[in-house]
């Protein structure tokens, strides 16, 4: 890995997580908001790089990683059903946004009890 990537995403990463915590206003409408720009300004992000938005390495990192990584993760799970969809791929698409929600919001419930009985203990 490069010195210069990594710094360029632990930047954007700083920018983007300090932003998620300004925006941060009463749940669940802070997250939504929050999931929705990130998913828009991603998406202009690579539209831009793909219509030749000549940028380094360095600055589509700081972009899309670090200030998009750091506002929220969501974006990357939009990008990739949108390559799933744009590849003809509905089951594999409708399956992937499914999927995750349950399996994650299925963690959080099993983790809850699970930190309950350790404390108990």
């Amino acid at each position: 890995m490069k010195p210069q990537l990594i710094l360029a995403v632990a930047l954007g990463g700083a920018l983007g997580s300090v932003t998620r915590y300004l925006l941060g206003i009463d749940f669940p409408w802070g997250t939504l908001i929050i999931n929705i720009t990130d998913s828009f300004l991603i998406g202009l992000f690579v539209g831009a790089f793909a219509m030749r938005w000549d940028l380094p390495q360095a600055v589509r990192m700081f972009l899309t990683v670090g200030i998009c990584g750091g506002y929220t993760t969501f974006p990357a799970f939009s990008l990739d059903a949108y390559y799933l969809m744009e590849r003809g791929q509905a089951v594999a698409a409708g399956s992937y946004m499914i999927g995750p929600v349950v399996l994650s919001v299925g963690a959080l419930i099993g983790a809850m009890p699970l930190v309950r009985t350790l404390e108990a203990a």
